[in-house]
């Protein structure tokens, strides 16, 4: 229920996926005695409790948060899967297989190969025994880390061991595989969409289960870090995830477009895995023709590890109007709540963080932070604001009763933070103003080289760190 509520203030769409076997578990001895009664103990409990979560996900499929009944399979033999249906008839089925669970449901299903990149055999992903037609979507990144690659951001650190050069995405595409990129949370404690623990983006016909559920299985998605950046791609008009006859004697057409959150680093198109077309974040400068504009304000540090910190804030605009608002909300990170952690209670993320209203010329929210869990582990949560107006925009920023009033053309030069009290505090910061060509590109390019079956994809970068990874156009 708390999963689902968090959900419904900043979600499009979901699937809360409970643990639910290990067909190949390891034998219990003294030694793997704690995963394995661990692990057995979460599969009883979904058991015991599939009609339950099954019918409240089927209630809370709606306009405004489409729902997907799902639940994981481990495997040290395949990797571990999730299995995803449209259907709210789902059974809780035991199989051995991806193939067989997807077989035997006897509903419209597919699985996603979650946490990709761990050692062959240690619960990455098995390319020899990979079926493209039972998994059709591949997990890019998520709390585990980025899988895409050896050289990509977010390396894995959980306690389930490093990434593996021959689990990557990059390994699957080598192989010629045709599959889609995810993003997951996989964030253990009910808060589906924990800002920066990845989320996965569709591009649908409209906002529905079976729209979203078409875009699926057609591969039309791609996977998003953190930020909501929005990505278009398509080789001859036809979009991401697309399977084409190839055709050498026919340039190829690449069209693409990235609207970013932040400043743009870098947007690179590949072709064959090798960058044919960079956009360099470092050219891209504030034009006198821009009016549109992003805000992002965070919240969150101090030293309240368990107690929650409410942050109150909202930003009045005058001589310009707001477009939209993205919120990008945290909930604990917590790998494996459990009754002998103290973070593990079944309300451990009945965090109410909202948008509390958004208008042309006013928008406000409520969101709760504790305390990050290292100096390189963030838990703040922020807003982002889409502005239209000119330099002389005036904005009236107010959080948790710290008031200023600023213009457009200020908060270009630079932001400004603040703390709640003296020392060790919470505090908040007004990052400065970035303008929409310096978090916006499009383009158009053709490759002229005779090809065969060779795949483009995109894959985009922003400066605070966040990143997006689009699906490749396939040939072949």
């Amino acid at each position: 229920k708390n999963a689902l509520e968090r959900a419904k203030s900043h979600l499009d769409f979901c699937a809360v996926t409970g643990h639910a076997m290990w067909p190949d578990i390891p034998d219990r001895t003294e030694e793997t005695a704690f995963v394995v009664d661990f692990h057995q103990a979460g599969f009883e409990k979904l058991r015991a409790h599939w009609d339950e979560v099954a019918a409240q996900l089927a209630a809370c499929n709606s306009k405004e948060l489409v729902t997907f009944q799902a639940y994981e399979m481990h495997s040290s033999e395949y990797g571990d899967h999730h299995i995803v249906s449209p259907s709210d008839s789902l059974p809780l089925i035991y199989r051995d297989s991806p193939a067989q669970l997807k077989e035997d449901c006897k509903v419209p299903a597919l699985t996603v190969c979650h946490h990709i990149a761990y050692t062959p055999g240690y619960r990455g992903i098995n390319w020899d025994k990979f079926d493209e037609t039972v998994t059709p979507l591949i997990e890019v990144c998520s709390k585990h880390g980025c899988g895409m690659s050896e050289t990509a951001p977010y390396p894995y650190y959980h306690n389930m061991g490093p990434r593996d050069s021959r689990n990557t995405v990059y390994e699957g595409l080598r192989r010629g595989y045709h599959f889609g990129f995810v993003g997951s949370t996989a964030h253990h404690a009910g808060f589906p969409g924990s800002y920066g623990d990845g989320k996965m983006a569709v591009w649908a016909e409209e906002k529905t289960r079976e729209s979203i559920w078409q875009a699926m299985l057609a591969r039309r998605t791609y996977a998003v870090t953190g930020d909501r950046i929005e990505c278009e791609f398509s080789v001859n008009g036809a979009p991401m995830g697309s399977i084409l006859s190839p055709d050498d004697d026919a340039p190829r057409r690449i069209e693409y477009r990235v609207k970013g959150c932040y400043k743009l680093d870098k947007v690179v198109i590949f072709k064959n895995l090798r960058p044919i077309h960079i956009d360099e974040g470092l050219m891209l400068f504030p034009s006198p023709d821009d009016n549109h504009y992003k805000l992002r304000i965070e919240m969150g540090w101090g030293n309240n590890k368990t107690d929650l910190f409410r942050w109150l804030g909202n930003v009045t605009v005058e001589n310009g109007s707001i477009l939209s608002v993205e919120p990008c909300f945290r909930g604990r990170s917590v790998l494996a709540p459990s009754s002998t952690n103290t973070d593990g209670f079944d309300d451990v993320n009945d965090i109410d963080s909202k948008l509390l209203e958004v208008s042309a010329q006013r928008a406000s929210w409520q969101c709760f932070s504790v305390k990050n869990v290292s100096p390189l582990h963030p838990l703040t949560s922020s807003v982002i604001l889409e502005l239209e107006g000119s330099p002389e925009t005036q904005l009236t920023i107010d959080v948790n009763g710290h008031r200023q009033t600023l213009t457009v053309k200020q908060l270009m030069e630079g932001g400004y933070s603040a703390h709640m009290k003296p020392y060790h505090s919470q505090a908040f910061k007004v990052h400065p103003i970035f303008t929409e060509t310096e978090y916006s590109v499009s383009g158009t390019l053709t490759d002229d080289t005779h090809g065969g079956k060779d795949f483009y994809h995109m894959e985009v970068y922003q400066a605070n760190g966040s990143c997006a990874f689009v699906t490749p156009v396939y040939f072949g």
